[in-house]
């Protein structure tokens, strides 16, 4: 293991990588890196991340190169992460590792996209983007000759499923559900902190790197913030201290004042947490009542309004609607096509997922097909398939 990384200096309630339960592939520990650190180095090394580059945010990715992607989105949520686990003695490379990988199984066409894989899958199973990261963590990855996957720790696994709390292990979805059977990753318990940490870091990112995106693109102006918790104070704040400064900078300096406000408030209430839960241990945390890391209940409600403004003004805005639909007909299109004419698959893609004349089987081959296309990918298919114009 890294022989430069010093865990003394981590809380007692971090998860410690000396510590960790391993893999479910054993393997030899590296000289220079902890498992945690090589967690995050296959993550980033995968193809899965490497096609987040070309796949929706909120803007399709044809819309502009200004827009956030998956990729950039993650990588935002990562740097994030990091600071927070530093300030509360958390191991930051385990906050990464989940962090980057949180959305890797997020389809073409971001949310839009998952809603039209979801409806043609309905009659297999459905379809669901934090199964799909699973997937592809544990199965769908073929870089390695000793195992489908990544084999990521236990740790890593556990924090990816469980980022967003316990599951009821009646509503837990079939591949989790298999490797869980093979492989307890506790479900019915909270995370360790640093997934916790991932999982706000998620919310800050996108609440408000979301905001500058539809701010840029025209849906609201600086001065309609002003009327919002968070943003208020900011917007007012900046244009006292840069009254001549162009609106769009001025929006820039909301945002990283909005960030701090939000990271501040995780950190202070968490050790608020800490002092009454008093954990001497990781395996304190992950058998807590509630989530040790977390907001205010005052952030919480404020957080609410911002998303709420978001979800009016940006994410349901006509413009948006209008491509979101536009984007389930595509990838409804293509599911049903290959579902009547399988054999038009790539034939490596066949290949190495053959399910025979199962037809769920079949229906899970393809959304996992679909759901690792970028948006222009999909596009590209899409045309080719159905338009009557020569392709060349």
């Amino acid at each position: 293991m890294n022989p430069t990384y010093n865990e003394c200096a981590l809380a007692p309630y971090a998860t410690k990588p000396s510590q960790s339960k391993g893999r479910l592939v054993p393997e030899a520990l590296s000289a220079s890196r902890t498992p945690f650190q090589r967690d995050r180095d296959r993550i980033v090394h995968s193809s899965a991340f490497r096609k987040m580059r070309n796949k929706t945010q909120v803007f399709i990715e044809s819309e502009g190169d200004y827009y956030r992607t998956r990729l950039t989105h993650s990588l935002e949520v990562a740097q994030i992460a990091r600071s927070i686990s530093r300030a509360l003695g958390l191991d930051e490379d385990l906050a990464e590792a989940i962090a980057l990988a949180h959305d890797i199984g997020h389809t073409c066409f971001g949310h839009a996209g998952e809603e039209g894989l979801d409806a043609a899958m309905k009659p297999y199973g459905g379809f669901s983007h934090n199964e799909q990261t699973f997937r592809i963590l544990t199965k769908l990855e073929h870089r390695y000759a000793r195992f489908d996957g990544l084999n990521l720790t236990r740790e890593a696994l556990e924090g990816i499923v469980k980022h967003n709390g316990p599951i009821d292990p009646s509503a837990t979805l079939p591949t989790i559900r298999a490797f869980n059977e093979e492989w307890d990753l506790e479900i019915t318990s909270f995370a360790g902190p640093e997934a916790q940490v991932a999982a706000l870091s998620d919310d800050i990112a996108y609440n408000t790197h979301d905001a500058d995106d539809g701010h840029h693109a025209g849906f609201f102006k600086l001065e309609e913030l002003n009327e919002l918790p968070l943003f208020g104070d900011a917007v007012r704040e900046m244009e006292k201290l840069y009254s001549s400064v162009a609106r769009q900078r001025l929006m820039y300096e909301c945002v990283r004042e909005v960030i701090g406000l939000m990271v501040g408030d995780v950190i202070e209430q968490t050790r608020r947490n800490i002092e009454i839960l008093k954990p001497r241990s990781v395996e304190d945390i992950r058998h807590a009542s509630q989530s040790t890391v977390s907001f205010s209940a005052g952030m919480i409600k404020n957080i609410g309004v911002l998303h709420q403004f978001l979800d009016t003004r940006m994410y349901h805005h006509a413009t948006v609607d209008v491509v979101c639909d536009k984007a389930r007909a595509v990838v409804s299109d293509l599911f049903d096509f290959y579902m009547e004419k399988p054999e038009n698959l790539p034939a490596s893609w066949s290949d190495d997922n053959k399910p025979g004349s199962d037809k769920i089987a079949r229906a899970r081959m393809i959304a996992d097909y679909i759901a690792g296309m970028t948006d222009r990918y999909a596009l590209r298919e899409h045309r080719r398939i159905f338009s009557t114009e020569t392709v060349i």
